[in-house]
């Protein structure tokens, strides 16, 4: 049987005798480890802050009814011209309603389908805002806003007022930051609204409501449904969108292209929609990890490097201990022992480092008008970064002492001592 507790004593003194290689090698993990944790925590809580910003707002399953030119033309239709070429220019969209027919049974069939977390209704139109002499164009969304706070966290990008505000005021809209800016208004105000067909309403505002988009700040306000209805002098059944939100991302494609099969409807799913967007993270996340395992890799080379100088400076130790009685694979132990011992130390000391900088970082002040409701730099704390950090630090170690021991299992000793 090895033995152990011989093998471990002797590792140990190697390592005490030259304290500044040791505690060169075991930083050199540490520094390793602890930038590794660092900038993975870092940059995966940076990449969820940034999906979240847009995947928050963006439902997994988009239905509406699209406006566009119809498929089939008169001439199309018309028998005496079916081998001929077709030729039509100034193609106009067919007269199309941006209703939804039948969307309260609709939504009923949908919030009962299998993998749907919910539906709910929304109605979009195009109005002026009218406060003074100034007047904006933008869009009006009518929507039911506690179910817009259960499934898609709304409540997360209103900066002023509150969801409960609106839902209590029938008169009631949150502005978009950048259209209150430009108009000089605030919560408690008054702002006018005017249709397509130049009817005034005027609503009070309950609130600020602030994506983080410039673009949208600048032209979206919400209202409760039944307000929004009432400025078109629409009923109660009139809808122009749903939003799905499912409790399988996966399941938006499929679920989408039966949609559009099964009712005529145009389902955008959120894939198609962020498109470039899914691009974007993948690639920031492949930079994340490419630049972590460099650095853990080059943490593995400093211990190679010094467990290979050490093992060329204890030449006689080695002589020495085969001459005693030690075989190549006791002598092998000795020095993996060592570089297991120096990844254990420098693994935790790592951990802790890591632990420490991401807890700095995250309680570091980070305020932009962009992103309202962050205030502190994003963090993601995510345990399996350290689980990954201190068994990558274990394996690093042990292939960074395994080579050099090699070279010791094989020395000769009768070769050194005569070479003395």
């Amino acid at each position: 049987m090895t033995r152990w507790n011989v093998i471990l004593s002797i590792a140990k003194t190697h390592l005490l005798a030259k304290i500044k290689q040791t505690t060169t090698a075991a930083l050199g993990v540490t520094f390793g480890i602890g930038a590794y944790i660092t900038l993975v925590c870092f940059m995966t809580g940076l990449n969820k802050m940034l999906d979240d910003l847009i995947l928050n707002q963006t439902p997994h399953v988009h239905i509406f009814n699209e406006i566009e030119p119809s498929e089939k033309q008169p001439v199309d239709l018309y028998q005496g011209f079916t081998e001929a070429m077709h030729v039509v220019h100034s193609i106009k969209p067919k007269q199309n309603q941006k209703r939804i027919y039948n969307a309260l049974p609709l939504l009923h069939h949908l919030n009962g389908s299998e993998g749907v977390r919910g539906a709910i209704p929304q109605v979009q139109t195009q109005i002026f805002y009218i406060s003074g002499a100034i007047e904006l164009g933008g869009n009006l969304t009518g929507i039911d806003v506690m179910k817009e706070v259960a499934l898609f966290n709304f409540d997360d990008y209103i900066v002023k007022g509150s969801p409960q505000a609106l839902q209590q005021n029938e008169n009631g809209i949150l502005l978009g930051a950048g259209i209150a800016k430009k108009m000089s208004l605030q919560v408690g105000n008054r702002v006018q609204v005017s249709n397509s067909k130049g009817e005034l309403f005027p609503l009070k505002i309950v609130g600020i409501f602030q994506s983080g988009i410039a673009e949208l700040d600048d032209i979206q306000s919400f209202a409760n449904l039944k307000t929004v209805q009432r400025v078109l002098g629409e009923p109660e059944n009139y809808i122009t969108d749903i939003n799905l939100k499912l409790y399988d991302m996966e399941d938006a494609i499929p679920l989408a292209q039966k949609i559009e099969r099964q009712f005529g409807l145009k389902a955008i799913d959120i894939n198609t929609a962020n498109a470039q967007f899914e691009t974007g993270t993948t690639i920031r996340n492949l930079i994340t990890y490419a630049v972590s395992i460099t650095l853990l890799i080059v943490a593995g080379f400093g211990i190679y490097n010094i467990l290979n100088m050490l093992i060329y400076e204890k030449m006689n130790d080695i002589a020495i201990l085969k001459a005693t009685g030690f075989s190549g694979k006791d002598v092998q132990l000795i020095f993996m022992s060592q570089a297991v011992i120096i990844g254990l130390v420098g693994g935790i000391a790592g951990l802790l480092m890591g632990m420490g900088l991401s807890f700095v970082i995250d309680q570091t002040p980070f305020e932009t008008e962009a992103l309202p409701t962050i205030n502190t730099y994003p963090v993601n704390h995510n345990p399996t970064f350290y689980i990954i950090g201190i068994v990558f630090a274990m394996i690093a170690t042990f292939l960074a002492g395994y080579l050099p021991s090699r070279k010791a299992k094989k020395i000769d000793p009768v070769r050194i001592i005569r070479g003395q």
